[in-house]
């Protein structure tokens, strides 16, 4: 068959993360072989081993009740667990709600599975999955009660930005998952990125920002990012900071913390380094 007349492969999507390092050391190898199959969920995939095979399915309420969760109970999903100090501190402090941390690397994932262990927390399922995938073929449709998104990728290199995972196709995705009044929660420590994000949701109809207008003029964040350039500051670079008219963020939008985000080591580094927090909440109509 000639080059010419060979069927052309699908474009596939950039992916929002890259797997630098994903051997398990042997403590977390135990800990990932003992927690498989029970908070660890084992899941066949497709082509990648980030993908979830096609067709197959979970039975959410069957998952969670085995081990003793009421499988009719709130699912939140978080994107980007790491290690999970947010998830399992939530998990803690509601065990009327169900969690699952879905979490690309396999080191933090095992370490998250070997923390619901060690504190006995019933009510957290691992995904050591692509997000994407995860949304679109594991979670029914209008079935989350929240989404949280917290400090993802930056990927704050200009040629990079296109692997953000806040993109318009991803908004698409969050709409079908979350149900009627469901929250999306997110946050981040790179300006620009906030502001992409605050854009590309804001601009869809199946959500409202509660918190529109809120935080504003010298009052938020963005405005002192700008007036200082301190993204560029924390990268050690020569700050170019804007005039005062023109890094004046009149739109705001931004949402208070939400309480039941701890303060992780990740964003500690952050704040170490001089960056400003940006939460934003969205609401399923």
């Amino acid at each position: 068959m000639s080059d010419s007349s060979r069927p052309a492969r699908p474009m596939r999507r950039p992916l929002s993360f890259v797997r630098r390092s994903n051997r398990l050391k042997p403590s977390y190898q135990r800990a990932w072989d003992a927690a498989l199959g029970a908070e660890l969920l084992d899941i066949p995939h497709g082509e990648r081993d980030t993908s979830v095979a096609e067709g197959f399915t979970l039975d959410w309420q069957a998952e969670f009740s085995r081990f003793g969760s009421d499988g009719q109970a709130p699912l939140t999903v978080e994107i980007g667990s790491g290690s999970g100090e947010a998830i399992a501190h939530a998990a803690a402090q509601h065990p009327q709600r169900n969690y699952l941390a879905v979490e690309v690397y396999r080191p933090g994932a095992a370490q998250l599975a070997a923390r619901l262990r060690r504190e006995e927390l019933t009510n957290v399922r691992v995904a050591c999955l692509d997000a994407v995938e995860v949304l679109d073929k594991l979670i029914p449709a209008g079935s989350l009660d929240e989404l949280w998104i917290f400090f993802p990728d930056p990927w704050h290199k200009t040629k990079h930005r296109k692997r953000r995972l806040v993109q318009p196709p991803f908004v698409d995705k969050a709409a079908r998952a979350l149900g009627s009044g469901g929250a999306w929660r997110l946050a981040t420590d790179w300006s620009d990125y906030a502001v992409q994000m605050r854009e590309v949701i804001s601009a869809r109809e199946d959500f409202t920002n509660p918190h529109a207008g809120e935080r504003s003029g010298e009052a938020s964040p963005l405005t002192q990012v700008r007036a200082g350039d301190l993204d560029r500051r924390s990268l050690g670079k020569e700050p170019e900071p804007l005039p005062y008219e023109e890094a004046l963020d009149t739109q705001g939008g931004w949402a208070p913390r939400y309480p039941g985000r701890v303060v992780t080591d990740f964003e500690q580094k952050a704040l170490d380094a001089g960056r400003r927090i940006f939460d934003l909440t969205f609401l399923r109509r």
